[in-house]
Order: C-alpha cells, then sequence, then structure tokens
C-alpha cells in the first residue's frame, strides 16, 4: 500500500504502550504489535516507542526489546526509539543495541534520543543511579555515542555492531528551543513534542533551522513533531471519545495520577466549572475531530512549525478506537501540505 505521503508530508506514528483502566501490560504491548502493523500497513512511515519507568499507565520501557519486535512483524516501516533516555544507559550499550538491530533490519531502524528522566525518582535511580546519570553533562554522552557510532580508524574501544554502516540515523528529541538549538548546533535531525508542549513548538523550530549546521547526519534541517490527535467518524463521537484523556489530565492537574478511564466513566464525572477552565487550560494540545476537523487542525500544526513530518499519538481507551482513529488520519494524509521552511530531508547513519 502507498505511503501515507502526498506532497511531501509525511505521517508517521508514536506509541507508549498504554495501559488503561482495566487492561495489563501484557495487552498493552499486545496492542502496539497490533498498531504497528495497522501502520504498516496504512502506509505510515515511522513507527516509534518510547522509554517509560515505573510509570503504571505505560508498558514500553524497553525500546530496544519493542523495536526489535516489531521490525520483525513489519515489512516496510521505519521501526525507531521516541525515544532512549541516553542519561539512563552508558552509550557503549545504546550503541551496540542499536547498531544490532540496524544489522538485522538494514535502512529500517531509528535512534531519537532524549534527555528526560523517564519516570518517578525511585525508578529512575533504580535504572541508573543519579551519579552516573550525571557524572558526565548530556552533551558529553552524546559525544561519546556518536564516536561509537562513527569511530576513527584508531579508536580503543568500538561499538561492533556498528561497524560496516550499520549506525542508525539519530534524532534529538525534546520539548523546548533548548534542546531545538543543541540539535541545530550538532547538525541532528530534530523531533519535537508537540503534544507535550504547544505553544513552544514554533519558537523552537526556528530555533533549530536558524543554528543548524550541516552535518554528517543531516545536511539540511529535518524535523518531524509528534501530535496528540483523536480522530472519530464525526466531532461528537470524537469529542466523546476525548474525554477520558481530560479527565486524566485534570486528575494530573489536581494531584492524582489515574490510568485512562472509559468514556462512559468519563462522561459521568461531575465537573465543576473549575474544573472545566483547568482542561481547557491543559488539554488543548488534542486535537480532536472529525476526519475533516483533524486535516485543519493538522495542517494548522503543520503551517506552524514548518515541518513536513508529523507523528501522531491517540489516546484513547478502547483499542479499536485507536485503530480507527489511525485509520482516518491516513484517509486525509492528500490533503495536508507541508509547512514554509522545511527542507524534506530524509537523514541517514553517520558517513
Amino acid at each position: 500500500m502507498r505511503e501515507c505521503r502526498q506532497a511531501g508530508v509525511r505521517l508517521s506514528a508514536l506509541d507508549t504502550s498504554p495501559i488503561v483502566h482495566g487492561s495489563t501490560p501484557r495487552q498493552a504491548l499486545r496492542n502496539t504489535v497490533d498498531l504497528a502493523m495497522l501502520a504498516d500497513a496504512l502506509g505510515y512511515h515511522r513507527y516509534w516507542v518510547p522509554e517509560h519507568h515505573g510509570m503504571r499507565g505505560v508498558a514500553s520501557s524497553a525500546p530496544a526489546v519493542l523495536v526489535g519486535h516489531l521490525a520483525n512483524v513489519t515489512r516496510r516501516l521505519r521501526v525507531g526509539a521516541g525515544g532512549v533516555l541516553l542519561p539512563n544507559h552508558a552509550p557503549i550499550v545504546v550503541a551496540e543495541q542499536f547498531g544490532t538491530l540496524a544489522a538485522l533490519h538494514p535502512g529500517r531502524i531509528d535512534l531519537g534520543l532524549g534527555r528526560a528522566p523517564g519516570g518517578p525518582s525511585p525508578a529512575v535511580d533504580a535504572v541508573r543511579s543519579e551519579a552516573e546519570r550525571t557524572a558526565k553533562t548530556f552533551r558529553q554522552q552524546l559525544d561519546e555515542l556518536q564516536a561509537y557510532l562513527d569511530p576513527p580508524e584508531d579508536a580503543r574501544v568500538r561499538a561492533i555492531p556498528v561497524l560496516g554502516g550499520n549506525a542508525p540515523p539519530l534524532w534529538l528529541l525534546g520539548s523546548s528551543p533548548g534542546s531545538a538549538e543543541l540539535a541545530g548546533e550538532l547538525g541532528l535531525p530534530y523531533a519535537f513534542a508537540h503534544h507535550l508542549n504547544a505553544p513552544m513548538a514554533a519558537d523552537a523550530m526556528r530555533a533549530y533551522r536558524e543554528l543548524f549546521r550541516p552535518s554528517p547526519r543531516a545536511t539540511a534541517p529535518a524535523t518531524l513533531v509528534s501530535v496528540s490527535v483523536i480522530a472519530a467518524e464525526d466531532d461528537e463521537r470524537a469529542q466523546w471519545l476525548a474525554g477520558p484523556i481530560r479527565l486524566k489530565v485534570l486528575s494530573r492537574a489536581r494531584g492524582s495520577r489515574i490510568l485512562l478511564p472509559s468514556p462512559e466513566e468519563a462522561a459521568a464525572y461531575p465537573y465543576t466549572g473549575d474544573d472545566r477552565d483547568e482542561i481547557a487550560a491543559r488539554a488543548g494540545a488534542v486535537l480532536v475531530g472529525s476526519p475533516a476537523t483533524v486535516a485543519e487542525h493538522l495542517q494548522a500544526v503543520l503551517d506552524g512549525t514548518g515541518t513536513d513530518e508529523l507523528m501522531i499519538t491517540t489516546p484513547v481507551y478502547d483499542h479499536a478506537d485507536r485503530r480507527r482513529s489511525y485509520e482516518l488520519i491516513a484517509s486525509v494524509a492528500d490533503r495536508l501540505r507541508p509547512g514554509a521552511r522545511t527542507q524534506g530531508v530524509e537523514p541517514g547513519p553517520a558517513s
């Protein structure tokens, strides 16, 4: 089937393997496998999974393991980490893991990198102690990783699986102008988390382009923007499906972390006026509606950020509704146009 790309716009997918109320990690991971296979059939370009630790609602904790399995059950998709949280790992281990994946699945593996903790402090400390995470700056860790991915001839230590052209493309992930500036200075492709910080998207992308320096990994700015989207056959149905994520956002703002509830539970909640104001202020980044409505919202993101690739994450309760949302979003791909200032360059591995 054709790729979800018309007039230069790519559609990709970001999947946290959400554990909803009443479900289990096993079911969440099975749903991820099913959705990746659907995305492959629908023509999505990439499928990324994140690294989170100790979070009840997220089953994606080991992206290298999950990426390998998803690459095995799909045929065309680029599969990657969105992302590996580099301070949690020795850089050589990341290079070895993703070099192995790239060797097994040539041309299909992406390595996205972030610096966030990825979970509550006790869980993150159990993964790697704070002293180890902060012994080097993020920039130093990133430089070390790149040296393993593209080793000099006289390197004393090498990540053997990357040799012979098996280094995957690197992406730097972020939700602020600071991360955008670093990506630009290093000449790395940049993925902005609109779903986490929509108001800063335009500024971050502008900063990235202004500071971009060509490198072996990207000769011109290369970007994507991750967007939270809920699509349904009509606006009313989509708003109904968005009720759970809005209640979850409200609960978090009130100091309580809950698993994503059902639409029925969300609709029955006794919202106050203050609750509705809080939801309006905090949940506006979720783009909700029919295919026509969603297409308008997505085009606004493309125009505002100047990107040519949107990575879709869909926070709904029922897996069948999540599948349908991705189908409907794919159906409007031919209505989308790349934003101005985009370069449309697919990043490559180190030379």
